[in-house]
């Protein structure tokens, strides 16, 4: 019912904020362990953020994206489960596992599509007010079409992932001078070059800057461009001297899609099909008879396209009005930024952490999935579905549980151990036509 401009619950539900993966994911958790959920997702439809990157094909198998909780929902239902160690893409992804997921009964009820949060706070309570506190419940402010509603819960279960924040192409974590102004030739992300973008690329100088796996992404598809339009020109600036362990543990790595994407970018640096530009910071974006000039100081890359594969970071201000502790550097909650802060770790493997790791001085909000991560860019799928199982125990009461958190990742192969040979397996010397782009998931 409603009353004062708030829409209450007898039994206040635990509210998910994102409908991708480890949000409905959390719902699956919720609904099995007896509790309610309510999802909010500010588009029109779940797993918008996949969709976003849907013509690239993931490194980890179907074993990997799905779920227990989830699929024990599923089977109820005529789902056809995908093989295990298939890759899936981004579209595959929504197609056969997300959008089935959000039509069960007992998930789609629970759905609110096209909700925006926009503020979480504790009811009637600022930030900086004690007294009643932690007996007051959740209050979100979200955007339904233009409408404002508002929604009390007793907890927040936030999942709704960085994507939609990329980082600028200036080294200093702001916009290089000119970046704002050259927006319309700069693209965040991994872009469909071999498809929907294909026109932006064909026959014309592209700069990708960045030294992870959606880098790689974008070089593989853009030298896969140039086997049918030989006036391609790729371009690679990294802040590094060289992408070093970057490029991953080859052979050595357990998940191997995920070693021989960094083989294959190592291979085409090396056999002179890329060109790579090492030690750059992009301090200025101008404009140069009529291309784009990427500065370091007196060092200048011309470009017609830019990719900037510069990573992600957390939109933070919607819960602006609670009490977070989040690490100053990496962003994430305090006590999980040490085990994936990438100024140590250079390994795919992440100690077990669950609801312990993900609290906050607010008792109750949970930051989960890849916007628990900050800006460290090591997230796995598995990982989120670990967390939510975790936190969803310890919401239910059942501590044991909680704190029994089990979390085995597949290593990448460069943990404090030489990486074997120079290019990795099934690399050859010369043109090729490298693996179809893969990232985590």
């Amino acid at each position: 019912m409603e009353r004062d401009g708030v829409l209450r619950n007898e039994t206040l539900p635990i509210a998910v904020i994102g409908a991708g993966p480890v949000g409905l994911a959390a719902a699956a958790h919720l609904v099995e362990r007896g509790l309610e959920p309510i999802v909010f997702e500010a588009r029109a439809h779940v797993g918008a953020s996949v969709r976003s990157w849907g013509h690239v094909r993931v490194f980890t198998p179907w074993a990997l994206n799905i779920d227990p909780a989830a699929e024990r929902l599923l089977a109820r239902t005529a789902w056809e489960r995908p093989e295990c160690d298939g890759y899936p893409t981004g579209d595959e992804i929504v197609a056969r596992y997300l959008a089935p997921l959000a039509a069960v009964p007992e998930l789609a009820g629970r759905l609110r599509l096209g909700a925006r949060v926009m503020a979480v706070t504790k009811h009637g309570i600022d930030k900086l007010k004690d007294d009643g506190r932690d007996e007051a419940p959740f209050e979100l402010v979200v955007d339904e079409a233009g409408v404002e509603r508002r929604y009390l819960a007793a907890a927040v279960m936030d999942a709704s992932g960085t994507l939609t924040r990329p980082n600028p192409l200036g080294a200093g974590g702001v916009p290089a001078a000119g970046e704002p102004g050259a927006s319309e030739r700069v693209f965040y992300g991994i872009p469909d070059v071999l498809g929907t973008d294909r026109g932006r690329y064909a026959g014309r100088r592209a700069l990708v800057v960045g030294s992870g796996h959606s880098a790689f992404n974008a070089i593989l598809d853009l030298v896969a461009l140039r086997d049918s339009e030989p006036a391609t020109e790729i371009v690679w600036a990294i802040r590094g001297a060289a992408p070093g362990r970057k490029y991953g543990g080859g052979d050595d790595d357990q998940l191997p899609a995920r070693g021989a994407l960094g083989a294959a970018a190592r291979g085409l640096v090396e056999d002179g099909s890329v060109e790579l530009v090492g030690g750059f910071q992009t301090r200025t974006v101008s404009v140069v008879d009529g291309r784009l000039g990427v500065a370091d100081g007196d060092s200048v890359i011309v470009a017609d396209e830019v990719i900037a594969a510069t990573g992600f970071r957390p939109e933070l201000s919607l819960l602006g009005e609670l009490r977070l502790e989040l690490d100053e550097r990496v962003e994430a909650p305090r006590r999980l930024a040490p085990l994936i802060d990438p100024n140590v770790h250079s390994c795919g493997s992440v100690p077990p952490h669950g609801v312990d790791e993900l609290s906050h001085p607010d008792a109750g909000v949970y930051i989960v999935g890849m916007k628990s991560y900050g800006r460290a860019p090591t997230f796995l799928l598995r990982t989120g579905y670990e967390q939510v199982r975790s936190v969803v125990a310890a919401l239910a009461g059942d501590w044991e549980a909680a704190r029994r958190v089990e979390l085995a990742l597949p290593e990448t192969g460069v943990c404090n151990r030489p990486r074997r040979g120079a290019t990795g397996a099934g690399v050859r010397r010369g043109r090729r036509r490298p693996l179809r782009s893969q990232i985590a998931a």
